[in-house]
């Protein structure tokens, strides 16, 4: 049962009302003195009257931004602003109910089914750190259902992908940037990362914005190390008016490059629009050049141990699951491996 205070003092700030309590009349002026200070200094009162975007904006910079990249922090906010800020920033912390929740992944049916898991983990992140700071008595974000979605595995890209891939990339500087993640796996926000500073002969320091596996060192093809364009070392590589790659700017790059893609495969254009049908598959993304750089190490024999400190990739069944997509190809060519490897020893 909650505590009865004896005093109570109300005033008005900013067209809202608010209230403290106290067992004395000097200790709810004092209270009544210090709220009002807060709120004239912009500070944010945690309490279950808290909006929700206040508590999420303090909730993520508090908890995630320490150990975060800026990448990973910008993904984040991402996240936070359209699925949680936008639709329920409004409401008070203590009014937000399941339902609400509920109505948000329902509407992400037919989603990545891996996004779908980042947003349910992060409304668990947000409303768990709520209850255990008693802004509210229960979370609401405990029980949710996970709607339906799509999963499937990032493909690596044909011969034919990959020869209109490197014959465009000479189209215009910009398009390096894709080659970084064809010819030496990066992600893209770690091929938006890169310095001059990180251009050490042949081999490339790659500033990981994962987990600490992903910060690595790998090799540069003779290929790419000719078409790296000329940087100081503090400067990054890729810019946009002389920032770093932002995520809308690398998503408006690849629409760029796709586009240009579909007219070096022989796509028509007709007052500057392509005209369908498009010659390259519609689920070619960027993360297919990082895949295929992973299947290459397979192909070329590189250990499964090797390939997942090149790929930065911190468990190594993250690395296995693509090395053991092998194509026909590959297992014709382990046939006859093994049965030659047999016959000697039959023989022997």
């Amino acid at each position: 049962m909650p505590k009865k205070y004896k005093y109570r003092k109300t005033f008005t700030f900013d067209g809202s009302r608010y209230s403290v309590y106290g067992d004395t009349e000097a200790e709810v002026i004092e209270k009544a003195t210090l709220k009002r200070r807060d709120l004239e200094e912009g500070r944010i009162i945690l309490n279950g009257s808290t909006k929700v975007s206040d508590w999420t904006k303090e909730c993520i910079e508090t908890y995630k931004a320490p150990h975060l990249s800026d990448i990973a922090m910008e993904n984040t906010w991402i996240r936070a602003k359209k699925y949680i800020i936008e639709p329920i920033g409004n409401m008070r912390v203590r009014d937000v109910k399941p339902l609400h929740l509920q109505k948000i992944l329902n509407s992400m049916e037919g989603m990545s089914a891996d996004y779908i898991g980042k947003i349910r983990g992060l409304m668990r992140f947000v409303f768990s750190r709520a209850e255990a700071n008693e802004l509210i008595i229960k979370d609401p974000s405990e029980h949710l259902t996970v709607p339906k979605g799509t999963t499937g595995h990032r493909r690596a890209v044909t011969e034919e992908e990959r020869h209109y891939i490197l014959e465009t990339a000479d189209t215009d500087p910009r398009w390096v940037y894709f080659l970084f993640q064809l010819l030496c796996g990066l992600r893209p926000s770690e091929a938006a990362e890169l310095k001059g500073m990180d251009i050490q002969g042949d081999r490339l320091h790659v500033r990981g914005t994962k987990t600490a596996a992903a910060d690595r060192i790998v090799p540069i093809p003779e290929y790419l190390i000719s078409r790296i364009p000329d940087a100081g070392p503090f400067d990054y590589l890729f810019t946009v008016s002389g920032h770093k790659l932002t995520t809308s700017n690398r998503r408006r790059w690849w629409t760029a490059f796709l586009r240009q893609l579909n007219i070096t495969a022989g796509c028509r254009v007709y007052r500057n629009q392509l005209i369908p049908p498009y010659p390259i598959a519609d689920d070619l993304t960027p993360y297919c050049l990082r895949h295929t750089y992973c299947s290459d190490l397979c192909r070329a024999g590189v250990d499964i141990r090797t390939a997942q400190k090149l790929m930065g990739h911190a468990n190594i069944s993250i690395t296995a699951n693509i090395y053991t997509h092998i194509d026909s190809s590959q297992i014709d060519d382990a046939a006859e491996k093994m049965k030659v490897y047999q016959s000697k020893r039959v023989a022997e």
